[in-house]
This record gives C-alpha cells, structure tokens and sequence, in this order.
C-alpha cells in the first residue's frame, strides 16, 4: 500500500482525499498547506498528520507519492522537489504555466513516476468515444467542435489570493476551467498542427488580469477543430463535445454518447463512477486516481503520464504565446 501525502488542502484537494480514503492501493497518511487550520482540517477528517509545508512534511514522513492541489505556479517546482526526494507525484491541472516549467517537469517525470490529473479522459463514454475514432467503426475523424460555457465572479478571484494574475495562474479560462476540454479534443484527434486563438476579459475587467474567454481554431491529428470557452455565462452548463466521423456525428452529451446516423440518434448509457466533487467537474477522478496507484504497484506505464499530456501542454501554451497579457 502506498504511503501518500497532499500538498495544498483547499476545495480540489478534498475529493483527492475521498478518493484516497476509499482505495485499497494507498493510505493518506499526511497533509499539508501553508494555511495550517486547513490542513488540520483533513487531518481531523481522515486520520492523517498535519504540516505546515510541503518540506515539512516530506522530511518527517517516508512517503511513496505526493498530490499537488496547489496554485497552478507551485505544481511544477514542487513536482521537481519531491523528485529529488525519489517521491513519485500526482499533480492537479495545469502541469505547467509555462515552457520553463515544462522542463522542470520533464526533469522531474525522468527520476520519478508523474501523473497528471486529466481526469475526463477516464469517463466511461469518452472512452467509448475514442475506441470508436480508434477502430474507425464510422469512417475517419472529420473535425471537431468544443464549446465550454461556465461562470465564475470577481469572488472566486479575489478570495483565493492567487487566482485571476499571470504569475501565479497563468492565464484563466482556458488553463484553469476548459483545459479538460482542450485535452479531450487533443487526445481523440491527435498532435497539433496548427493553432490559432484570440483570448478576451469580458466581464471581469478590472477584477482579474488574465481571459475569461477564448476561442480557438486548431488543426489536430490533420483535423480542423473550433474551440471556445468562457466564464462569463450564467451557469457552469454541460460541456459539449462533438466528432464529425465520416459516416456519423459522434457527441458527448451528459454522462452518455450519442451517435447521429442517417437521421437517426442512438444514445449509448455507462455504468457510471461515483462523481466526487462538482457534478460539471465529471465523474472520472475515482478511476483516474486509482489507475496511477495500480501503475505504481505494477510498473506499467500511465496513461496520463507526461509523455501521453504533451501535445495537449502544447496546444495550450501557443494559445498564450499568440495573445499579450493585457486585456
């Protein structure tokens, strides 16, 4: 059994530690954050010890993994110090802000076993959903469409203390609510090829310095893709994903798959994962979490490990590297 610890005890963090609590492949045994009464918190809740760092922590424990629930800026450094240690790391979206965190990263993933929590890609129908692209049951990928339209005011920024500036989130809807999305069109059609997208402040101008909102136009696996994503709507509506195949419109509706063909709709329902956390936030993070410690035990490669989240890190850094950060 794995001996884990959580760096970062705020709202991601706790369906990281359900999770953990209900896994036969690892214990939580430590926690930490710079805010102590969070982290006694989850001490309290799940029988685990308190710290007020992550040094800390990882010099009173012997631990076999780390999870980093912490400002996006933090992921990659703390990544790379629990390498050095020769602890393994599960780190929360994003991996990286930025091309030279990229590279502590790589270091990192080349001494230690690295997962990334791209947790959507184990919902039982995006999985469906890329067999069929796979096994090209109707025909070739064509295109694809992506649309993400959620809300989040000044609040969510302000009380954070991190969130809504360049240095410590590294942008804003795109890197934080629709970078799921991004992978998942990544993932199901292929490397980038071309990208290009314009980032907007519509209705936090003044609150925050980085977009809530983008749209994109990306060439994918040889494919074109539309791509847009805001906060600014008035609710966190589903998120819609569709795949033009050639003889059939393929689309993520809910937790099912719909598969349109010659006028007609077929909908195809999964048995389902327990949903921890926000609804919106999808019902993957139960897999995705235990497939790193099965992975762990075994040897076998991740799925999402660093080399499988490249081309998705990819496309979304020359999305930022096309826009000026002033909006």
């Amino acid at each position: 059994m794995a001996r884990v610890g959580i760096v970062g005890c705020g709202g991601i963090a706790q369906v990281h530690a359900a999770v953990l609590d209900r896994l036969e492949q690892a214990a939580l045994v430590a926690c930490a954050d710079i805010v102590p009464e969070r982290a006694e918190a989850m001490a309290a809740k799940y029988g685990c010890r308190a710290y007020a760092s992550m040094e800390a922590m990882l010099d009173a424990e012997r631990l076999d993994a780390v999870h980093l629930c912490t400002p996006h800026h933090l992921h990659a450094p703390m990544a790379e110090a629990a390498a050095g240690r020769g602890v393994a790391v599960f780190t929360e979206k994003p991996p990286v802000t930025g091309r030279d965190q990229w590279e502590q990263l790589r270091r990192a993933a080349a001494r230690v076993p690295l997962g990334v929590c791209f947790q959507n890609r184990y919902r039982p129908n995006v999985r469906r959903l890329r067999q069929l692209l796979s096994e090209e049951t109707f025909g070739a990928p064509v295109g694809a469409r992506a649309f993400v339209t959620w809300r989040r005011e000044a609040p969510y920024y302000r009380d954070s203390g991190w969130r809504g500036a360049w240095a410590t989130e590294g942008g804003g809807a795109l890197i934080n609510q629709s970078i799921h999305t991004l992978d998942l069109l990544v993932w199901l059609l292929g490397a980038p090829q071309a990208v290009e997208a314009r980032l907007a402040n519509h209705h936090l101008k003044g609150v925050i310095e980085v977009e809530d909102t983008v749209e994109a136009y990306l060439v994918l696996g040889g494919k074109p893709a539309v791509f847009y994503a805001t906060n600014a709507y008035t609710q966190d509506a589903p998120v819609f994903l569709e795949v033009q195949a050639e003889r059939a419109t393929l689309r993520l509706s809910g937790d099912a798959l719909e598969i349109a063909r010659d006028g007609d709709v077929r909908r195809e329902t999964f048995p389902q994962p327990e949903t921890l956390g926000k609804g919106y936030w999808g019902n993957g993070h139960l897999p995705c979490i235990e497939d790193f410690y099965r992975c762990l035990a075994s040897g076998a490669p991740y799925g999402n490990d660093l080399a499988s989240v490249a081309d998705t890190v990819e496309a979304m850094l020359q999305i930022y590297e096309q826009n000026p950060r002033t909006l």
